[in-house]
């Protein structure tokens, strides 16, 4: 097995793991680690009804609950006071096509869910940027 495999279908379990049943819409397909390839395989998408509630199930497992990152196994960088999160598109698109070792969980949200959660990172944790993301501005990142 490759060593890229591996990592991803590594980080993926960690991911799955990390989202819980209450996480998932009941009765929703499962979310598989990984294929044959250890590519990110989506079987349904998060239930959550806000960005808070986003955070705090999906992101808050690797970035910590107060979005401050953990190094240890691995680098989860810190969302809160990150300046990279100014240029409102960057978060939207790490969240989308996923960056190093974060999976693209933007796939498993609707662009709504992805522009709340995006949201809720740059106005909470220390964060001030207040441009709103919309979700038309996550479609054209899709």
């Amino acid at each position: 097995m490759k060593a890229e495999t591996l990592i991803r279908s590594s980080i993926a379990a960690v991911v799955a793991a990390s989202l819980g049943a209450s996480a998932l819409a009941q009765n929703a397909p499962t979310v598989f680690p990984g294929d044959a390839d250890g590519a990110f395989v989506v079987g349904t998408k998060f239930s959550e009804p806000d960005g808070a509630h986003l955070f705090k199930r999906v992101c808050a497992g690797c970035h910590m609950p107060d979005a401050k990152g953990a190094k240890g196994a691995g680098f989860f960088p810190a969302l809160a006071g990150n300046k990279k999160l100014a240029a409102n598109g960057y978060p939207v698109y790490v969240v989308l096509k996923g960056m190093n070792g974060m999976p693209p969980v933007g796939a498993m949200m609707t662009d709504q869910q992805v522009a709340d959660v995006v949201n809720y990172v740059r106005t909470n944790f220390g964060n001030k940027y207040r441009d709103a993301v919309k979700p038309a501005d996550v479609q054209a990142l899709r």
